[in-house]
């Protein structure tokens, strides 16, 4: 089966371009995004075919940009929907879910995009993979690059968590550690796209590695029961995984699969890195750049290529968006980790700290069907919160040394010991 891509289209003006490894209009320099025959993918994307298909984002693969002979499958997406009843109750929500994609091959959503990415770029002839990134999409770029055979070029900020370093150069790409913040990076391998002839899977083949996203929205529907929930609370850095959960919530109503969709996106940003979330404060659709200065790295893009179609989609489902502190963002990872056993980036805890202030504020209703993305395991992250969480007892092997120190740290606790 090939794709049922019949070509790219300008999102500012409408134009339209032949499917090729381009990213922005001639005409108004506007970005270019994919477009489909929805009346073939209505055809082939039956419930039964969906639900007959693997159990990986390629379930959908009517829906994606990419003939799947070249798919490289390393087992991404159909991550669970847990029912977070615990965590529910301690924030104020009837109606909670988290969506979990710590559990990708990678550990981070990026394996969605890169997934799309890697096969477009196959398809359209690249021998070489490369991506500018800020940790997790390093890490995926590298492994599916691997998996396929392809030379490989990561190029990330050089102040990077320690695990996103190892967790790409495990893979043995050619990595690259620039003098800079994420927006540096980026700029940098723009120019190298005019240089090489590389799939630089966010910039000459963007058009179809954001469109692994919307499988986020294609899951959380299925995975209802075929339906869409009241609210949607997703991070943001670009802003592009924001808007492609919406694009595929409507894309399923579009084909029939489901009814019209009333869902409200709501967007989580780190205050030390939030022009999406501030514009919104302020009333605008006009975001100012910013100067990352965050403890959620994967979050820090000061300069947001998306960021304009995420308040526009604000706007248009009515959500909205909130700010965390990183003292929040750590409180925040330990809330979702007490409650249900999750352990989350720092991108999570920015998620779970402005769900948390979403519901306080009465923005989210009680009532509200919730759902909440986990982009990104903790493991990634540790330094995020290694000084806040619980010192181990350090004892001797005997039952009495046991007893007398977890005695001891109790009375400092104030907390009696029982049995």
């Amino acid at each position: 089966m090939s794709s049922f891509n019949r070509a790219l289209k300008c999102r500012e003006c409408g134009r339209e371009y032949a499917i090729a490894p381009i990213f922005s209009c001639e005409f108004c320099f506007g970005p270019l995004e994919v477009a489909y025959d929805y009346d073939a993918i209505r055809e082939a994307a039956t419930r039964d075919a969906i639900e007959a298909g693997p159990n990986t984002l390629w379930r959908y693969a009517p829906f994606l940009p990419c003939d799947p002979a070249f798919k490289v499958d390393l087992g991404t997406g159909f991550t669970p929907l847990l029912r977070a009843d615990r965590l529910a109750k301690a924030i104020g929500l009837d109606t909670l879910w988290i969506k979990n994609d710590t559990v990708n091959p990678t550990w981070s959503f990026k394996d969605r995009v890169v997934s799309v990415a890697i096969a477009k770029a196959r398809e359209f002839g690249f021998d070489a993979i490369a991506c500018a990134s800020t940790g997790n999409l390093a890490n995926s770029v590298a492994a599916h690059a691997a998996g396929a055979g392809m030379d490989c070029f990561v190029f990330i900020p050089d102040d990077l968590e320690r695990g996103k370093v190892v967790g790409s150069a495990i893979y043995d790409p050619h990595l690259v550690t620039v003098r800079g913040s994420y927006d540096d990076v980026n700029r940098l391998c723009t120019e190298l796209s005019m240089q090489f002839n590389w799939a630089f899977v966010n910039i000459n083949v963007r058009p179809y590695y954001a469109e692994g996203s919307r499988s986020l929205g294609y899951e959380i529907a299925e995975q209802l029961g075929w339906r869409a929930p009241d609210h949607i609370v997703a991070p943001m850095a670009s802003g592009s995984m924001f808007t492609k959960i919406w694009k595929g919530l409507k894309e399923f109503h579009q084909v029939g699969l489901i009814e019209k969709p009333h869902t409200k996106m709501s967007g989580a940003q780190a205050t030390g890195c939030s022009p999406i979330a501030t514009a919104f404060a302020n009333d605008t659709l006009n975001f100012v750049p910013q100067k990352p200065n965050t403890i959620a790295k994967s979050l820090a893009i000061g300069n947001p290529a998306d960021g304009y179609y995420a308040l526009k989609q604000m706007e248009e489902t009515g959500g909205g968006a909130e700010m965390a502190t990183d003292p929040e963002i750590v409180d925040g990872i330990k809330l979702l980790a007490e409650t249900e056993g999750i352990f989350a980036e720092t991108a999570g805890g920015v998620t779970i700290a402005c769900l948390k202030k979403l519901v306080a504020s009465g923005f989210i209703k009680r009532d509200e069907e919730t759902v909440a993305i986990i982009s990104g395991g903790g493991l990634k992250t540790i330094e995020a919160v290694m000084d806040e969480v619980v010192e181990p007892l350090h004892i001797q092997p005997s039952v009495n040394a046991f007893i007398e120190a977890r005695a001891a740290r109790e009375a400092q606790r104030g907390q009696p010991v029982t049995a």
